[in-house]
Parts: structure tokens; sequence; C-alpha cells
């Protein structure tokens, strides 16, 4: 299905004149949102709720788990009744479960309420890849993965320092913010094609053609590549590093939340330029380029003394993201047809939740349980962590190569 009715009609490889698109690029904004905002916040919640470490790192978790599970069935709704009636429903459970939060101060009541906002968050960003593959053809498609990724970058850049800002103002703002996906929601309801993706496939059909594409070698590396991109970026950037800013420099939740931003920046110039690149450089270069790249920032932010050198190591880590996250969702989206495509990105998505659960949850665990200080387990962490992604690098292009 192309769009141009409701879209761009002067030719522009980017539908700036399309409500659509921008339905579609706010969804993604949105799926970012739940952990970017907050994550500035980290510290300082554990005086909030009176907890360490560890259980901080469960808001983190509480909110991922749900997408393990739920996203490949997500995927098969969104592709037997059409997106924009999964999409809708999932805008107005993030931003009233988010919203929520702000009214609490009981642990377990702002968990629950987290764990919900995570359905809602589920598929955001995947159903919004999938509206680019239905919508759009060839270079403009490629073009516009890179602008939503691009987008992502720049939101997960913008929200560490508006969380940082709106909590200097009281901690529970930011979770206030998250009502934003209500309007989206209703904007999506007024502009969505409602025949998008939909189709009369059967579960027993769909799980079948679904399984047989994601045991082939190439589908395995692409997941594989996701998982461990995501569990080092949510575990040592997101989750590790706030904290050990905190407790061996000393910041606040506003400076870290700008330190966090050059590295969503980095992605965001990096993923706007995605359409030139990918015409140069295969998606598994991009992928294992990508991968040398953010491994390289974790090494040097081991190696850190000051915080301008991991401001440093934050700009490879980003550039490393922008040219690693696209390659594997054009890859994925390519992959099959129109009427599995959000079943593969529902599979994709849940190694990415995967990957935010086991990540968040188990840098902050390794640190407390097995250093004698967080601070040294958190930059041993970061050690081990780069090694891993610049060796997996060379393997996925070995993989993932035609």
């Amino acid at each position: 299905m192309n769009e141009n009715p409701s879209g761009d009609t002067s030719g522009s490889e980017i539908p700036w004149y399309s409500v659509v698109f921008y339905v579609i690029i706010s969804s993604s904004l949105i799926g970012v949102m739940g952990v970017s905002l907050i994550s500035p916040l980290l510290p300082e919640l554990r005086s909030v709720f009176g907890v360490s470490d560890a259980a901080v790192g469960l808001f983190i978790t509480a909110y991922s788990i749900p997408g393990i599970f739920l996203t490949p069935f997500i995927g098969y709704a969104a592709d037997r009744i059409g997106r924009k009636w999964v999409l809708v429903p999932l805008l107005f459970t993030f931003g009233i479960a988010g919203a929520g939060i702000a009214f609490t101060t009981n642990l377990f009541v702002a968990l629950g309420l987290r764990f919900l906002q995570g359905i809602g968050a589920t598929a955001l960003v995947m159903l919004a890849v999938t509206l680019i593959g239905d919508i759009y053809e060839g270079n403009r498609r490629d073009t516009l993965i890179g602008i939503n990724g691009s987008m992502i970058g720049v939101g997960a850049a913008f929200y560490p320092l508006l969380g940082g800002v709106l909590a200097t103002v009281r901690w529970s703002v930011p979770f206030l913010f998250f009502g934003v996906a209500i309007p989206v929601g209703i904007l999506a309801v007024l502009t969505l094609d409602e025949s998008t993706g939909a189709s009369d496939v059967q579960l027993s059909t769909y799980i079948t053609r679904i399984y047989a594409v994601i045991q082939l070698p190439e589908a395995l590396a692409l997941f594989a590549a996701m998982f461990l991109a995501v569990f080092i970026y949510y575990g040592a950037v997101i989750t590790a590093l706030p904290l050990l800013l905190s407790d061996e420099f000393g910041l606040t939740s506003s400076p870290i939340g700008l330190i966090l931003a050059v590295a969503a920046l980095a992605n965001a110039v990096t993923s706007s330029l995605y359409g030139r690149i990918s015409q140069r450089r295969t998606a598994p270069e991009l992928i294992s380029l990508g991968f040398v790249a953010f491994g390289s920032g974790l090494l040097l932010i081991w190696r850190s003394s000051t915080t301008g050198v991991i401001v440093i190591a934050l700009l490879s880590f980003g550039i490393g993201i922008g040219l690693a996250l696209p390659s594997i969702d054009m890859k994925v989206v390519t992959l099959v047809s129109e009427d599995l495509r959000a079943g593969m990105m529902g599979v994709r998505t849940s190694m990415l939740r995967l990957g935010q659960t086991i990540g968040a949850v188990g840098f902050t665990f390794v640190a407390e349980t097995f250093f004698v200080s967080t601070v040294e387990g958190y930059r041993t962490l970061m050690l081990v962590a780069g090694i891993l992604v610049t060796a997996t690098g060379g393997l996925l292009y070995v993989s993932l190569r035609n």
C-alpha cells in the first residue's frame, strides 16, 4: 500500500505534509519515552521509594517484561485485524498507566503501573516500522526507516534532558508527561486507514510460517544481534552509567540527563543519514561496523577518569547504535511478505524487550553482588561488555552476509 493521497505530493522522499507520517513518528517517539525519560531519575528514585540499586532496576524490568511474551501475539493481531486497532489501545494504555505512577510512592503499585505501561509500549515502535513497510516502497522506505530511527534518537536524546529538568520540579512530574500518548492515540483513531495490514490468515498457518522463517540462520543472527545490542545499551548505558555518574562523579539528574543525551544525539544524526549510508554499504556491513563502534565506546567508558571522556565514548556508542539498529530493522522488514511483517517485527521486539529486561537488572545485580563496590562492578562490566560487543561485530558480518 503506497501513501500519497494522505500525504506528500511533492515527490520528496519524506512526506512532510502527511498526518499519517506524524502519527507513525509520534508512536516511535512514545515507544522509547518509557525508559529514556526516567533514566536520569534512577538515583533519585532510590530515596523516593526507599530501595537499593537493584530494586531501582526493576523500574526498567517491570516495564520491559510484557514485551517479551506479548509482542508476537500483538504482531499477529496487527496482521489479522489491522495496525490501527492494535496501535490505538496501546497508546491509551501507555499514557494512562504511565501518568498514574505520579500519584503513588508505594513501590509495588508503581511497579504494577510500570508493568501496565510496558504492555502499552510493547509494540509501538514495532508497529511504526511495520506501517512504514506497509505504506512506502523502495528508497523512500529505506529513508523513512532511517528518519524514524533518527527521531527515536532525537527523542532518546531529548527525554533524559527533559526528565532531568522536570525532576527539578518534583520527582513525579516526568511520569505525568507520559500522558502525551493519549492525544496521539486520538489522532491515530482519526487518521489511520482501518484496512492497513488486515488479512484473513489463520493462526495455525501464521505460526507455522513465522516459525519456518525464524529458523533461518539469517533471522537467528538478526534476532541475536538485536538482543545483544539492547541488552548492553539498557544494562550499561541506560541503567549502570547514571548510577556510576551519580556515585563516582557526584552528578545529579540534570547533568546526568545532559550526558546521556550525547549518545542519543549521535544515534539521531547517524540514523538520519541511514538512507544515504545504506546505498554505499550493505546491512551486514553496517551492523558489524555498528557493533565495533559501540563496543569501542564501552571500552572508553571503562578507561574514563573524567566526564569529558565519557561524553566522547557516548558519541562512539551512539554512532554504533545509529548504524546497527536501523540495519537490523531493514533486514527484518524485507525478510517476509506484508501478511507476516508485524509478526516478524513482533519477534524482533520480543528480543528487544528481553534485552531490556535482563540488561537493566543484570548489570545492577552483578555489580552489587560480586564486587566490593558498585562503582568497581560497573567499570568491570563495561570492560567485559566492550570486548564482547566488539568481537561480536566480526562474527555478525560472517553470519549475515549473503
